[in-house]
């Protein structure tokens, strides 16, 4: 028992990165559906508003329950936010390239498509958010072990 207690707080941001990662996608999956199959928008338009959905979806549940980010003043809050939102606008960058290849070079269906997308794009998105949107600084990493 004593092992997977330490396996589980070795990958618990990665554990949890998964489960809200999943639900980021299910979010993201759900409103393309609805906006470029059942409304029959344009498949980037529904792409751009899934994406923007899914991100604020994303932040908050990745700066709480996966990097247990703990701003302390506004400013920080804000860079948090800002450099968030850019790092997920490179892999929108990704996301919109993958859907132009599969849907109009490929003609592949827009769902299928979207799905292989979204693994491209959920692997990215974990990378930048661990490297650059809260990484931890060794100031705090000294701190959150005493």
């Amino acid at each position: 028992m004593q092992r997977l207690l330490q396996l589980y707080y070795k990958y618990q941001d990665v554990l949890a990165y998964l489960i809200f990662g999943g639900l980021t996608t299910v979010v993201n999956l759900v409103v393309f559906y609805v906006t470029a199959t059942l409304w029959g928008w344009n498949y980037q338009v529904g792409n751009v508003w899934a994406w923007f959905l899914s991100v604020l979806f994303a932040y908050l549940t990745n700066r709480v329950w996966v990097f247990h980010s703990h701003f302390t003043t506004i400013k920080a809050l804000f860079n948090e936010v800002v450099t968030f939102f850019l790092a997920r606008g490179a892999t929108l960058i990704m996301d919109m390239a993958i859907m132009w290849a599969g849907v109009t070079l490929l003609q592949q269906n827009e769902m299928v498509t979207k799905l292989v997308d979204q693994v491209v794009v959920v692997l990215a998105n974990y990378f930048f958010s661990k490297w650059f949107v809260f990484k931890k600084n060794k100031a705090s990493s000294i701190n959150e072990q005493n």
